[in-house]
């Protein structure tokens, strides 16, 4: 099991002082950390965002039947992801609060997409399932940054509330559309912008 970053409260007792400058110290080495590896954001985003794209055009302007077949790159998206993840944890020595945090928020919204992907082959919920995904990218992206407050990340956050909210009156079709534009918002987006800020700080 990793370690975790955190003081000891046997060893030292902080100042109210002390203890707001460990959290904004915390705050600080994990955006810096999800700026460097900010891979999932971007690895996911132009992966959704290409897939919905594809799978649009090959419903709407070839009528092709098997428009469905793009989303068998998941699973390898994942086995690429779970690779890397396993890799940069043998790297990473240790831990903060809000890293183990943001572990656990994305393992869980991983764990409920897997749910809904269940649900939705095994019933008609398939034709408004983007209102749900993009409701998922909402509250991972917003509750993301405001950990690591991050604003990006959290008005991308809450617009994708906005557009789920909206998506529900589209078709299956339409909202292909209103996911690629969730997941540009709050994924894609929001990624380039951190790595950015990061280089920016560091030269």
């Amino acid at each position: 099991m990793s370690n975790i970053d955190y003081p000891n409260d046997h060893e030292k007792s902080f100042s109210p002082e002390e203890s707001l400058q460990l959290i904004q110290t915390m705050i600080r080495k994990t955006k810096d950390s999800v700026a460097v590896d900010s891979f999932y954001l971007l690895f996911w985003g132009w992966l959704v965002f290409t897939c919905c794209i594809v799978e649009y055009v090959l419903m709407v302007y070839y009528k092709y039947p098997y428009h469905s077949f793009v989303w068998w790159t998941m699973p390898i998206g994942g086995i690429i992801s779970g690779v890397y993840s396993s890799r940069q944890a043998k790297k990473q020595k240790s831990f903060t609060y809000i890293e183990e945090a943001l572990s656990y928020l994305w393992l869980s919204i991983g764990m409920a997409f897997f749910v809904m992907v269940f649900i939705n082959v095994v019933s008609e919920a398939w034709k408004t399932a983007f209102t749900y995904y993009i409701l998922m990218y909402g509250i991972g992206t917003f509750v993301s940054g405001k950990l690591i407050r991050f604003k990006p990340l959290v008005i991308g956050g809450i617009i994708n509330f906005i557009i789920a909210a909206v998506s529900i009156k589209f078709n299956f079709a339409g909202q292909l559309l209103m996911g690629a534009l969730a997941i540009l918002i709050s994924y894609i987006i929001p990624g380039h912008l951190l790595r950015i800020r990061y280089n920016t700080k560091k030269n």
